[in-house]
């Protein structure tokens, strides 16, 4: 068994050839994370990596550090954090029946696919809080315009001979969304 560091950039290509007995690797979820082996145009099997060539044994691919761990964790649909650990638990799947030729190809399009996987329900998890966030402020400020909406706005426009627009402008920026907004949104962030 091998753990690398959360923090290594690249496994340069043939970093494993010929390790036998390797059946377990923990390595960082980072794309590109291979080197791409020089030879690839040349190589008939057109095979972009060979960090485990001849590695018969790798089965077992693990991640290392608790970073996407947390951000699967934090996402609030149920079926995104399935999807993404299933999409996790899948390299070992897949490894059971792949060529050690073919093992640094399978893991770095695996990496590239569980990548693409969080980006896409990290981008539609902002998008919710965006629409979440917007709906909360408009529910706010519906409620303090709601409050003595008639008499309370009139009245005042017409003592201060100031139009009903600004008057409910001013229960907008007044109705204490920035300060609830501002509250909120920590819980809702991805970490």
């Amino acid at each position: 068994d091998i753990e690398l560091s959360e923090r290594l950039e690249t496994i340069e290509t043939r970093a494993f050839i010929g390790c036998e007995r390797l059946q377990r690797i923990v390595i960082p979820l980072k794309r590109n994370l291979f080197s791409l082996d020089r030879l690839f145009y040349l190589d008939r099997l057109r095979r972009k990596y060979k960090q485990f060539d001849g590695c018969d044994q790798l089965k077992t691919v693990d991640l290392v550090g608790g970073a996407h761990t947390k951000t699967v964790a934090s996402f609030h649909m149920e079926s995104w954090r399935t999807e993404v650990i299933s999409e996790i638990n899948r390299i070992n799947q897949v490894l059971l029946n792949t060529p050690a030729y073919d093992k640094a190809d399978e893991i770095g399009q695996w990496m590239d696919s569980v990548i693409d996987k969080m980006n896409r329900f990290r981008a539609k998890h902002y998008r919710y809080v965006k629409e979440a966030i917007t709906l909360l402020e408009l529910a706010l400020w519906k409620a303090k315009h709601g409050e003595k909406e008639e008499e309370s706005v009139e009245e005042r426009a017409k003592k201060a001979k100031v139009d009903t627009a600004s008057a409910r402008k001013e229960r907008r920026i007044t109705c204490g969304a920035d300060t609830v907004i501002k509250n909120v949104l920590p819980f809702l962030e991805l970490k």
